[in-house]
């Protein structure tokens, strides 16, 4: 059951990635960003009211959001912070480069969990899952190769140092959530760190985007930002639910959840009529090849 939940996310995030590459073409960053947290935490402000006024109505059901204090929410807090940092680093890169090289470059995320896992839970890798990091590792050089024929030089590139930024704190957030997962409430976790997340971007926005706010990028609504925070918010549900299985692995929920590539890929090609495809079509191939690889060792 929680493989399927990861599958489901997976497909869910891959239109999130769309929406948010169309949302963020030729717009301000910040706002955007501020909006996705601000949409999300309404859709679970509904539940935290209920958690709170009759906590009964919901209580044992996989909605439910009971009450907690301080000695938990700092972990949510912290959560806040790991996932925000990821997100700004990601949108500023989603905004300067193409998806079909974005997707691929987060595909390799589960390359960097599996590494964390080795190194914070003692986990060793088996022959398919060292041929599965070297095949990822392999794909983002090949990757680097496509992006140069589109004057994207990996090397002195600040988006994609931001895009990799991004991956790593994604990495740190994946194994951060099973902790949280094998102690707290998975709607606990998800709507209050949304809810966090609109008061630590309220402080972002006013002191680094309002002053500067008409000599930047202007902002302008896009419906799709709407849609950002509606598939996050149904990718976030299923991928905490598969976490919160007793015998669920992060290693293959984050790998699978990177699968996304092959739906904000294909999107890349049809929506925005992206470059180079052919080229990128085959590192993605060496990624899937490779997160095939790490599902055959970690089963």
């Amino acid at each position: 059951m929680w493989l399927m939940l990861a599958f489901t996310s997976a497909a869910l995030l891959g239109f999130y990635d769309v929406f948010k590459k169309k949302a963020l073409r030729d717009n301000a960053v910040l706002p955007v960003l501020f909006l996705n947290t601000l949409f999300s935490s309404i859709i679970f402000l509904p539940f935290i009211l209920i958690g709170v006024f009759s906590p009964d109505t919901l209580g044992g059901t996989i909605f439910d959001v009971p009450q907690a204090g301080w000695e938990v929410h700092k972990y949510v807090l912290l959560k806040s912070f790991i996932v925000l940092s990821s997100w700004i680093f990601g949108y500023f890169g989603m905004k300067h480069l193409p998806i079909t090289i974005v997707g691929p470059i987060n595909a390799t995320r589960p390359v960097m969990v599996l590494i964390g896992a080795m190194l914070i839970f003692g986990e060793r890798l088996n022959l398919y899952q060292w041929i599965g990091v070297l095949l990822a590792i392999g794909s983002f050089f090949l990757l680097s190769r496509s992006g140069k024929k589109e004057g994207i030089d990996f090397s002195h590139n600040k988006w994609i140092f931001f895009i990799v930024l991004a991956a790593i704190m994604g990495a740190i957030s994946g194994l951060y959530d099973k902790y949280l997962m094998k102690h707290l409430p998975p709607m606990l976790v998800q709507s209050w760190y949304n809810v966090y997340q609109v008061f630590i971007m309220g402080p972002i926005i006013a002191l680094l985007w309002w002053p500067k706010r008409k000599t930047t990028t202007p902002f302008r609504w896009e419906w799709s930002i709407i849609l950002i925070s509606i598939f996050l918010s149904a990718a976030d549900f299923a991928y905490f639910y598969a976490l919160s299985y007793e015998d669920s692995m992060i290693s293959i929920v984050s790998m699978v959840r990177r699968s996304s590539v092959i739906v904000s890929f294909t999107f890349g090609a049809m929506l925005f009529h992206e470059k180079n495809l052919r080229s990128k079509a085959i590192d993605l191939a060496l990624i899937l090849i490779g997160m095939f690889f790490l599902y055959l060792g970690t089963r």
